[in-house]
């Protein structure tokens, strides 16, 4: 029986006390506001303790299994499914046009967060559907809009999105799946696609997938993909359900974590779909996509943070093992809890640090995907979709890399234990290290974020993030507790416009250059965004203790973990800016058969 229980009290401080969302829900979503949003988190969070999180153990030693063609899931995966969207959860920010409830996307992130953390591999099958949603609700035409989401947004449907084939992985241009024109403004499409999560499954009636593939005579590379919605089960002219249209799981893919979610390797043998936008126009429509779920792999890792950190720092409570350096803390019994050492202590701060400041990230993306959708003036949503632009790949990258670092450090908490299953932390671990490759490896992350949003830019979506930090450091000046968090994030600030431009130069002459330090980059990016929310978060923190507060202990721990992130963690940058700043020669000039063995 698992024994999670969803953060409560810090989402509410990240949403509403460090991130002003009243203010932001009142402006994009009046019908919404702090006590709705708590009182739907309660009850999810029920949904999630409850239902969900006890179906995570057994899932993974379960696994989905392909019989007779059709995958079967997990026990109880199932039925779980349907008391969430009988509870009417897959349709909470989505279209009430086409059936949802029209609450802002933002919040959906806060659920995903939850149920993510519940049970990842249950979660990536409604994951994956809300991308769909959002790219034809983004892209489709009205009749496709009126034939597809509202059984989608009911949950009566789900989504997936279908991209990688065995012989192209991110080199998209490589793709070889065909659409042949077949009269009526539909295609048959013929090819294999694989690593499909959610690819099938006992969930619901139909799967829709949002499908990449070639026309005829279509230039060659990225420039020649088109976007198709192809249906598993066809459609009558009347909605309803006709026959299997030619998608068929091939072989579920034997995975070293997430084995609850059914991985596919699907075969489109003629099967019949429509195209979704232009002709052609394919990899661009499908980032509409691709970002949500670039987010959501974020989302992944700080899921697995939480969950690593509440196991740990439980188990840290109650282990008795040795006595402390100081001096026995435990007198009447026979050793100390493990929590007293200094290196437990380090690793399950380290934990609370990245997973909370992490949380604040996420949520901090999420109000900007808010805005794009729902701003009044174009200069409102530019500016947000900017910032998205420029946080998304950081948000994914970063995220995923520090969720597995967290998820890590649980498990070296338990020491031998950690390794065995029954305590659920192996699994976490497992579960974690997909984040950091799909939607993107780490490094393509870093290639996007350092060679298109920074250098093609001229620096200027760097600019447009970097101004928060300043005017955060103006506002906070004055403030003698927050002059060394100030202090940091201004030297940063500069080190940082100086590093990219120097960079940027080397660029000029070598192009290897960027991808020598992108990696390094991201993650230096990374490290000064959670400084800055947690400067933000130590703000709050002051401002609750000098005003008066009934929870005085619990905004001494948020000063106490922001102290912590900035003498302990913060200093990752100095090392990286050391790398970043040693070239490409020490890769590059190598030759390659010194790398033989």
């Amino acid at each position: 029986m698992s024994n999670f229980k969803v953060p409560l009290r810090d989402i509410e401080f990240a949403l509403f006390e460090v991130l002003h969302f009243e203010e932001h829900f009142a402006e994009y979503c009046p019908s919404l506001d702090r006590s709705l949003t708590i009182a739907l988190l309660e009850e999810s969070a029920r949904f999630c303790e409850q239902v969900l999180a006890p179906l995570s153990a057994s899932g993974d030693i379960e696994g989905c299994r392909l019989v007779g063609g059709e995958v079967r899931t997990p026990a109880g995966f199932k039925a779980a499914y349907k008391q969430y969207c009988d509870a009417g959860w897959p349709s909470l920010a989505r279209s009430v046009e086409y059936g949802g409830q029209g609450l802002l996307q933002s919040l959906g992130c806060v659920m995903n967060e939850l149920t993510s953390t519940a049970n990842y591999a249950w979660t990536m099958y409604n994951g994956l559907s809300q991308g769909a949603m959002h790219t034809i609700e983004s892209h489709g035409s009205e009749a496709q809009k009126k034939t597809y989401l509202p059984a989608l947004i009911s949950g009566e449907w789900t989504g997936t999105m279908c991209l990688t084939e065995a012989h192209c992985g991110t080199d998209l241009g490589l793709l070889k799946t065909k659409a042949i024109p077949a009269g009526d403004g539909q295609y048959q499409l013929t090819g294999t696609k694989i690593f499909i999560s959610s690819g099938d499954h006992d969930f619901a009636d139909n799967i829709v997938h949002i499908v990449l593939a070639r026309l005829p005579d279509a230039p060659a590379g990225t420039r020649g993909l088109s976007l198709f919605i192809v249906p598993k089960i066809t459609i009558n002219a009347d909605g309803s359900l006709g026959d299997n249209n030619h998608v068929t799981c091939g072989g579920l893919e034997h995975k070293m974590g997430i084995h609850g979610n059914a991985t596919c390797v699907l075969n489109f043998d003629g099967a019949l779909g429509t195209l979704l936008g232009e002709p052609n126009k394919g990899l661009h429509l499908m980032f509409t996509f691709m970002n949500l779920a670039r987010l959501g792999a974020g989302l992944q890792g700080l899921a697995h943070a939480e969950l690593g950190f509440q196991k740990s720092v439980d188990y840290a409570r109650q282990r008795l093992q040795g006595r402390s350096l100081s001096g026995a803390k435990n007198v009447s019994g026979v050793a100390d809890p493990i929590i007293v050492h200094p290196d437990v202590r380090r690793m399950l701060m380290t934990q609370k640090a990245l997973t909370e400041g992490m949380r604040m990230m996420a949520y901090f993306a999420a109000k900007r995907i808010d805005i794009v959708q729902h701003g009044q003036y174009e200069a409102q949503r530019q500016g947000a979709h900017d910032i998205l632009s420029f946080i998304t790949p950081i948000a994914k990258g970063f995220m995923a890399e520090a969720g597995f670092e967290s998820a890590n450090l649980a498990l070296q908490c338990f020491g031998g234990h950690g390794y065995i299953r029954e305590w659920g932390v192996e699994q976490n671990l497992r579960d974690c290290r997909i984040a950091s490759l799909y939607e993107g490896t780490t490094g393509v992350q870093a290639l996007d974020l350092l060679g298109r949003k920074i250098l093609l830019s001229n620096g200027s979506l760097l600019g447009d993030f970097a101004q928060c930090i300043e005017r955060f450091c103006k506002e906070a000046a004055n403030t003698a507790e927050l002059s060394p968090y100030v202090e940091s994030l201004t030297r940063l600030h500069s080190e940082w416009l100086a590093i990219t431009a120097k960079i940027g130069e080397r660029a000029l002459v070598n192009a290897d250059e960027v991808g020598a330090a992108s990696v390094d980059y991201l993650m230096y990016c990374g490290y000064i965004f959670l400084g800055y929310m947690w400067a933000r978060a130590a703000k709050t923190a002051v401002l609750a203790l000098a005003t008066g507060t009934s929870e005085p202990d619990f905004y001494r721990a948020k000063i106490d973990t922001a102290q912590f992130y900035f003498e302990r963690i913060l200093p990752r940058t100095l090392s990286l800016a050391v790398t970043m700043n040693s070239g490409a020669d020490n890769l590059m000039n190598i030759a390659e058969d010194h790398f033989s063995f």
